[in-house]
């Protein structure tokens, strides 16, 4: 059992990447501080510094809503007090306003995957040069292992998502799968945490910029990168934000 700073006490299950938090306000307010701060390290990495791309974390009681930064806040700001919660006909409670497009694309890929708590997507230096290629990762990387066979490509013209079908075209592309590719738009993950799901977003984008800049890499084997996938589960993508969010927002704690 791993004991979680950000929790005030609570503890991992080893093969869990979120804590065992049993009240729902107390688990809410887990998920809060996570996003905020998944945002605060996007934004300490230079990323949505045009207003792009969205974080979600899914309410733990009211299953159908999910959580988003608002609209017009830089993400290097972000606080918990800056999150609204999202209906699922796009409602915001209490106001306010989001990216429209995070609702097209998060509302029905958490209809679509009851297993996902969060989502993340950005406009990234090499996720969305790589998606302009509509190519998987090849395994020719330590961190393009954990996609192997577990991602898929969202070929689609429709870059700027502007319905909720748009949302479902995605949901249904990314399947039971790690991460989608979205074709000349940039990467997609999803996790069984805030932490999880960034941690993926971060080795995706590590493994696009390996494959951006080594085009005539030589791939591993299968059964060599099936080995690596299996080691980079949620637990280890967890640990991979643990180290951004030290080294991006150390004073965060």
């Amino acid at each position: 059992m791993i004991a979680d700073g950000a929790s005030n006490g609570a503890f991992l299950d080893p093969d869990a990447a979120e804590p065992l938090i049993t009240d729902g306000a107390a688990l809410r307010a887990h998920r809060k501080r996570r996003l905020a701060l998944a945002y605060r390290v996007f934004g300490a990495m230079g990323w949505g510094s045009l207003g792009d791309g969205h974080i979600s974390a899914r309410d733990p009681e009211r299953l159908d809503c999910f959580w988003l930064g608002r609209y017009g806040v830089p993400f290097r700001f972000m606080t918990p007090d800056d999150l609204v919660l999202v209906g699922p006909d796009g409602s915001i409670e209490g106001g306010g306003h989001i990216n429209i497009a995070a609702y097209y694309i998060h509302a029905p890929l958490h209809e679509a995957r009851p297993d996902v708590i969060a989502a993340a997507h950005c406009h990234t230096p090499y996720g969305t040069p790589f998606s302009a290629a509509v190519t998987k990762l090849a395994p020719i990387s330590q961190e393009a292992c954990a996609f192997f066979d577990d991602h898929e490509i969202f070929d689609d013209e429709e870059v700027n998502i502007g319905s909720t079908d748009g949302g479902k075209r995605i949901a249904a592309a990314i399947g039971e799968t790690r991460a989608a590719i979205l074709r000349n738009h940039g990467l997609l993950t999803v996790g069984a945490s805030v932490d999880a799901a960034v941690g993926y977003f971060l080795m995706m984008e590590r493994s696009a910029e390996v494959q951006v800049k080594a085009r005539d890499a030589k791939p591993i084997g299968a059964q060599a990168a099936r080995r690596v996938h299996d080691m980079f589960d949620e637990r280890e993508a967890w640990q991979v934000f643990q180290w951004a969010q030290r080294t991006y927002v150390p004073d965060a704690g």
